[in-house]
């Protein structure tokens, strides 16, 4: 049975898009997505409307920078940077991510140890 596509948690999103664009540099919204999907390993599908949701917010947060260029099929396209406050605010929420996924790796992996009750 194929697994099904996974529903992002609130904020998930928002921390994929920061690390795409450090991890790759400046992209468009198109290779955001794209890149989030590859790396999920298609897990994660992101319509147009949802990537571009998340990158007004994070724009709108100082967290990412855009700026008008070429794609690379020769169309006007907006180009997305992670800034400084971003880079910051990538690092705070990756550790948080980390430390949480640690502590719900430790609860789901409890031995039964009272036996039903």
């Amino acid at each position: 049975m194929p697994e099904k596509k996974l529903d992002l948690l609130q904020g998930t999103l928002d921390l994929m898009v920061l690390q795409t664009l450090a991890a790759m540099g400046s992209l468009h919204g198109y290779g955001i997505a794209r890149r989030i999907e590859q790396s999920s390993g298609d897990a994660v599908l992101l319509n147009q409307g949802t990537i571009y949701a998340s990158l007004v917010r994070l724009q709108q947060r100082g967290w990412i920078s855009a700026e008008w260029g070429t794609s690379d099929n020769n169309r006007k396209a907006k180009f997305y940077s992670i800034t400084k406050r971003g880079r910051k605010q990538l690092a705070q929420e990756a550790a948080y991510w980390q430390r949480l996924s640690s502590v719900m790796g430790r609860v789901l992996a409890m031995q039964d140890e009272g036996g039903d009750r």
